[in-house]
């Protein structure tokens, strides 16, 4: 079994992995290169796989950086089925919308500033045929059971407590009467997060390929975010001014919200506009209450006894342009939560450009920000940034709350492989910068004597 990796390798987005055996190949994760401007160029350069033999994609869960290539290779002749969940299968259906939609307004931007200089326009990576032919080979596997998905090929799906759908991935190869077994980690999410299970870690392994996204540092518990993010909020309700909070539209979304129906349950924070400025995280949500065989216990006896729709029911969703636009006009206090969770695409750009250089506003960051993106430049303190081509001064007060992220911390990324690891297998630290995963390698060397791989894009893992 050879294992070639041509995304999330030495950096976080674009994951993609071709395991080929002698009878068969099957691609784990399909995802798009995002944050920095190389970004587009690499999305258009397919990998040397022959799309034509390729039997089979499975994916892990359905964000853009792990779904988002998926019509290109469907554009390029791949016609083979597509495994994830059956969450997964709604939200990547939602989110490939999206992207087509997102990318034909970024497109029509860019050709108009090629044509002023002379240039012949472009096109977007694919279209919503592509997409519509890709939604079409898409078939569920479910959770806990092993699924032949290709010659001599089972791949078993394990909850990773990341998105709704998420999933560990075990791939298990047999030729000439040997069994290989390679883990695929994917996103783990961090433990006791609202909603979801906590992720399930396999028991052993030849391989595994684990995510590092955070591998050099714990979040702040969640407690201590929660009581951060409400004098956050008190002290914006008292200076009368908005709170933008650029947010995944799938996963992050959803637990912010029920983060603030428990803080107005609780009578932690006064009631004020909360407006979900967000298309696709409006429809998210509602792929969320489809699936509450999903949800933890906690989450579910809230639903039981119907106090999550009571205290939401003063949030207030804005699904047109217009009623988008109309947010500019509306005074503070009140919360805007809107897409995209790395302030790279979608309406919130058009909140900042509006509210940034205002001292009054707050804008609170609640995930991984790519090297490259505007969410990166803002954390990092830039005093100005360019939206639209236009500088706009940051006045606003900039918060980082790590403790609402997806992604497990250090130490709940030890606790998952601590399950795997006495099997010793080969560990290849994936999906994570080198400040995130050169941390986490060495605390594996220290601990269980194992010495993991830091590999780069290209780099072949043989089993």
């Amino acid at each position: 079994m050879k294992i070639t990796l041509y995304g999330a390798a030495g950096g976080v987005t674009g994951s993609l992995f071709y395991v080929k055996t002698q009878n068969a190949g099957v691609v784990i994760d399909c995802g798009l290169f995002q944050g920095n401007k190389k970004a587009d160029l690499m999305n258009r350069k397919l990998p040397p796989i022959s799309l034509k033999r390729l039997d089979a994609i499975v994916l892990t869960h359905a964000h853009l950086d792990h779904c988002g290539r998926l019509p290109l290779f469907i554009k390029y002749g791949y016609d083979h089925p597509v495994y994830a969940t059956p969450a997964t299968i709604e939200m990547v259906g939602l989110i490939l919308h999206d992207a087509v939609r997102v990318q034909a307004s970024d497109i029509e931007h860019l050709n108009r500033r090629r044509l002023r200089k002379g240039k012949e326009p472009t096109k977007p990576l694919y279209d919503i045929e592509d997409v519509e032919r890709t939604l079409q080979l898409l078939q569920p596997i479910p959770y806990n059971r092993p699924v032949e998905v290709a010659p001599g090929i089972l791949v078993q799906a394990t909850e990773a407590g990341h998105i709704l759908g998420s999933a560990s991935l075990k791939v298990i190869a047999e030729e000439d009467g040997r069994k290989k077994v390679a883990v695929f980690s994917g996103d783990i999410g961090p433990h006791d997060m609202a909603i979801l299970k906590d992720a399930v870690p396999f028991h052993n392994a030849d391989v595994v390929f684990m995510e590092s996204t955070y591998g050099d540092r714990d979040h702040r518990s969640l407690e201590d975010t929660i009581l951060e993010a409400e004098d956050i909020i008190r002290q914006a309700i008292q200076e009368r001014g908005k709170i933008l909070v650029p947010a995944f539209a799938v996963g992050r979304t959803q637990q912010l919200l029920y983060y603030l129906a428990a803080a107005f349950h609780d009578n932690a924070i006064p009631r004020f506009p909360v407006y979900l400025d967000s298309p696709m995280a409006i429809e998210a949500t509602k792929i969320y209450a489809r699936h509450h065989e999903l949800w933890d216990k906690e989450s579910m006896e809230l639903i039981r006894k119907g106090y999550l729709r009571a205290d939401l029911s003063d949030v207030i969703s804005t699904s047109t342009p217009e009623e988008s636009k109309a947010l500019n006009e509306v005074r503070g206090p009140c919360l805007i939560m809107a897409g995209s969770g790395m302030c790279n695409a979608g309406r919130i750009l058009h909140h900042l450009r509006h509210n940034l250089w205002r001292p009054e506003t707050s804008v609170i960051i609640v995930g991984y920000q790519a090297e490259g993106t505007l969410g990166r430049r803002l954390v990092d303190g830039a005093r100005t940034v360019s939206i639209f081509g236009e500088k706009i001064a940051v006045r606003a007060t900039i918060h980082k709350l790590g403790g609402f992220s997806a992604h497990a911390g250090q130490t709940d990324l030890l606790h998952w492989f601590d399950a795997v690891a006495s099997t010793r297998p080969l560990t290849v630290l994936i999906h994570g910068e080198t400040r995130g995963r050169e941390p986490l390698a060495e605390i594996i060397r220290h601990r269980y004597g194992l010495q993991p791989l830091l590999p780069e894009p290209g780099d072949v893992i043989e089993i």
